[in-house]
């Protein structure tokens, strides 16, 4: 079965959520994942963002990169730079968005939009 897996340059954990919020409010050019910033604001998700995922049809996953690690690459041994958006499917991870990608993206309407094209 295919799923979209989204993976934030990011770690999980609630002390890491408050201080990236912090980041994102005190000093938000310098934060270092840019699909969070697409996706969401300082303290909730964006509500097209949440439209649009609540929406897709395929089954989705959001991982912070320590949770992917743990997941997926000490099984398959992938290496990704993250943020990344990968599909999932019987043969593999199949890479969707690239980190470069996702910085150059202006927001999320670029981001939907670049999402329903490979979908």
């Amino acid at each position: 079965m295919e799923k979209i897996i989204f993976v934030y340059n990011a770690t999980s954990g609630k002390a890491n959520a408050f201080l990236d919020s912090l980041h994102k409010i005190m000093s938000p050019a310098t934060y270092e994942c840019p699909l969070c910033h697409l996706t969401h604001g300082p303290v909730s998700e964006k509500r097209r963002w949440k439209e649009f995922r609540e929406n897709l049809a395929l089954e989705t996953e959001f991982l912070h990169r320590d949770e992917f690690q743990k997941s997926y690459a000490s099984k398959f041994g992938y290496q990704f730079e993250f943020p990344v958006i990968l599909m999932a499917q019987p043969k593999g991870l199949e890479l969707l968005v690239s980190a470069a990608e996702l910085r150059s993206f202006e927001n999320v309407e670029e981001l939907i939009r670049v999402l329903n094209e490979r979908i």
